[in-house]
């Protein structure tokens, strides 16, 4: 049952030791969740990590629950003396050479400093397994597609819902309301429902905006199913909307599946980002197109690898992208269109396929 645990934390001691590291302590509460499946969250405990030993350290709400579960090779130490309590662990795993996140807040780190032995180096690795985890185990894969899922059902099962006269915020609340139906946990972000010109903001949250017969409504909706989460887009129409959106659908909807027809193992998140820009910007709207075209998914919303003009991340097998690109023109409208796809052996495989891509128009 916790195999797959064992092997990531395999992977990352293998990684410690080639970069000449004795021990790491992880912080972030998805990173933690990552290695042990710890729940807690940043700031509900610590995870020491030495090359041949593993230790959770947390409180006592969470003794009875982990006792038992934590893979083979990682113990548990109940107390709320956090850090005093990891100093005490990297003492006795004999770790002379301790990394931290390199996002590890600053009061945090002064702390443990002081308390480490003079002996003992104390430094920053960047991003170490935020790397691992940007590819996804069969474990992972399984919740991705879980997650995927139950966001396909619940807006297929949203669209009847949805008509002039009512509100943004009441969208979002029976999405969220229909997502749960379906077994997920939570929003991994406040879900967006943007209608007529509000649809202009690539990130316009919910409000008591009316929908009106006109209207391009765009709604971006992610939600937790067994700790990893969905990420998608889709734009539909409410009654008649001008000619001009109806073409930014059209071009919104090719760049899409130009960029997705492209993915594989070995091409960059550059050459995505390029495929997906370069058909929108030839089209005339290239200014308009003001964010990136994707990024991973996972335990967090927003992991690596990047899909973007600068990017130099480069696809692998068991990559879980978002392919989102937009435009967004100011007192019109916009459209954005998000599909989640798996980096396959061969090429990939689209999650949200369930929803259809074809402009949605309901009748006001």
């Amino acid at each position: 049952m916790t195999k797959h645990l064992e092997l990531r934390i395999s992977k990352l001691q293998k990684l410690l030791k080639k970069l000449n590291l004795d021990g790491l302590i992880v912080y972030q509460g998805a990173n933690m969740k990552y290695l042990t499946e710890f729940n807690g969250g940043t700031g509900d405990g610590v995870v020491v990590v030495g090359v041949d030993s593993v230790r959770l350290i947390t409180d006592a709400r969470y003794e009875e629950d982990y006792k038992t579960r934590l893979p083979e090779g990682v113990d548990l130490k109940i107390t709320r003396a956090y850090y005093e309590e990891a100093v005490a662990t990297v003492v006795a795993f004999q770790i002379k050479k301790l990394a931290f996140e390199s996002d590890l807040p600053y009061n945090v780190y002064d702390y443990i400093d002081e308390l480490l032995p003079a002996d003992i180096s104390f430094d920053a690795l960047p991003a170490a397994i935020e790397v691992l985890r940007e590819v996804k185990d069969d474990s992972e894969l399984t919740a991705l597609r879980k997650a995927a899922n139950a966001s396909v059902k619940a807006f297929n099962d949203l669209l009847p819902y949805i008509k002039a006269g009512i509100t943004e915020r009441q969208v979002a609340n029976e999405l969220d309301r229909l997502q749960k139906h379906y077994g997920a946990e939570k929003a991994s972000f406040d879900t967006i429902v943007a209608s007529g010109y509000r649809s202009a903001l690539p990130h316009g949250e919910a409000t008591d905006k009316v929908i009106e017969d006109g209207d391009v409504v765009t709604i971006d909706f992610g939600y937790y199913v067994d700790g990893y989460t969905s990420d998608i887009t889709r734009t539909i129409a409410v009654g008649n909307i001008s000619d001009e959106l109806k073409e930014v659908y059209a071009i919104v909807h090719q760049a899409n599946k130009n960029a997705i027809e492209v993915v594989k193992p070995g091409i960059s998140g550059s050459e995505v980002d390029r495929v997906a820009r370069d058909y929108i910007t030839e089209h005339g709207y290239g200014t308009a197109y003001n964010h990136s075209t994707g990024h991973g998914v996972g335990l967090d919303i927003h992991e690596g690898p990047a899909l973007s003009a600068r990017s130099s991340d480069e696809l692998q097998e068991g990559h879980l992208l978002t392919i989102e690109p937009g435009v967004y023109l100011s007192g019109l409208g916009g459209v954005r269109i998000e599909d989640d796809i798996i980096v396959t052996k061969d090429g990939y495989e689209n999650l949200t396929d369930g929803i259809t891509k074809d402009l949605i128009i309901i009748e006001a």
